[in-house]
């Protein structure tokens, strides 16, 4: 009996504001291809279950064109699987702060999916000797996580967080929190877990599968951690329940995101970095054209910023999908203490970082959403800074 795993689709992602020639936001469109792409392989592998580990959609309440293709998507699945199980969990992403607010994932019901929103479910399907307990990204009192003594395969879905799984910062929005020992991943015959968007094994039958997209506050960290699993990107996992035996099946990116090699500025002019910057974006491997880009410059004074070559930089712009200049200042080195308690002053960043952190906040609002938001505002505060005093030449 084979299962395939999928998780953390973001259907209507929005960002940057490029529009395809029908008006939707690019990268909505690149995420929404991702998915056919790996509904198309599903239908081909035709596996005998099929679960959905949370956050289906980007936002609670989502635009009509991404819950339509959705819906047509899940009903492509169900018709071209009629024996198939679907089994789909709300994620931290899906699930409304407010009860009275209705979930867009009991749409799905409507197609034969089994689809758990509320609070964890347990699902039996007693022709195949099979029990999968449903858990949705929930608040309050960790559920109950035991597998069904009477069944032969006992399968977990659930969106949340691992203790220790994601690196610092890793999350957009915060989820359920799951010790690991709760997971007592010897007493399933398989654990797919949702919230993580890296692929990734945390015991020798629980995974998360990963997103299909970069879809998170962080995509370059996605890349960098991929990068050290050897991973070839995004994609959705094939377990047999029978042989455990684990199949990762890739799914290529819509479009390539690069992070170019970094550049350390120190000491250079304006006229040498500006050199710099052409040379990174003219060895790119393929060229930056319709890519997103991301070029890091260190230890670059807001003075050598500002003389940049400001035509040259807006054509970079035009090339490529997204292109980000990542300009980041030499660290303030200010002794803030004498003796054992001397040591760096904090930047701008860090001090912002440990106030939103801290500050008390009303119970629905999230605070990792709010500490991104601040961050990118004192970002977007720094470029218009340099923009405006920047003087562009010919």
């Amino acid at each position: 009996m084979r299962l395939v795993h999928l998780a953390d689709l973001h259907l209507g992602f929005r960002q940057y504001h490029r529009l395809t020639p029908t008006g939707i936001n690019q990268r909505e469109a690149d995420v929404a291809q991702a998915f056919r792409r790996a509904i198309d392989r599903v239908i081909a592998l035709a596996p005998d279950i099929v679960v959905i580990a949370g956050d289906v959609f980007h936002t609670v309440r989502p635009m009509n064109p991404a819950i339509i293709d959705a819906f047509t998507q899940f009903a492509r699945l169900t018709t071209e699987l009629p024996n198939a199980i679907v089994v789909m969990v709300a994620g931290n992403h899906d699930r409304p702060r407010a009860t009275e607010t209705g979930c867009i994932l009991k749409l799905f019901g409507k197609l034969g999916i089994h689809v758990v929103v509320d609070e964890p479910k347990r699902l039996a399907f007693p022709d195949r000797d099979l029990s999968i307990l449903a858990v949705p990204d929930i608040t309050g009192p960790r559920p109950d996580l035991s597998p069904d003594p009477t069944a032969k395969h006992n399968v977990l879905v659930m969106h949340g967080e691992v203790e220790g799984v994601l690196p610092h910062g890793g999350g957009d929005r915060a989820a359920m929190e799951i010790p690991r020992s709760a997971l007592a991943a010897s007493r399933w015959s398989y654990i797919a877990l949702g919230h993580y968007h890296v692929h990734q094994r945390i015991e020798k039958n629980a995974y998360y599968s990963g997103s299909l997209e970069y879809t998170s506050t962080d995509p370059w960290g996605e890349l960098d951690q991929e990068a050290q699993l050897r991973l070839p990107g995004k994609g959705f996992i094939e377990w047999d329940l029978e042989t455990a035996k684990h199949t990762f099946h890739h799914v290529a990116a819509s479009r390539a995101l690069v992070s170019l090699d970094s550049i350390a500025a120190r000491g250079m002019s304006a006229a040498e970095l500006d050199v710099a910057i052409r040379t990174a974006c003219d060895d790119c491997e393929g060229g930056i054209e319709e890519k997103i880009v991301r070029l890091v410059v260190r230890d670059v004074p807001r003075h050598i910023v500002r003389e940049l070559d400001s035509r040259a930089l807006r054509e970079l712009k035009r090339r490529a999908m997204h292109f980000h200049l990542d300009t980041r200042r030499p660290d303030a080195t200010r002794p803030s203490g004498i003796g054992a308690n001397a040591g760096r002053r904090p930047t701008l960043v860090e001090t912002v970082t440990a106030y939103l952190q801290r500050r008390p906040l009303d119970e629905e609002l999230d605070r990792a959403a709010l500490v991104q938001l601040g961050l990118e505002y004192l970002k977007q505060a720094d470029d218009v800074d340099a923009a405006a005093a920047a003087v562009p030449r010919e």
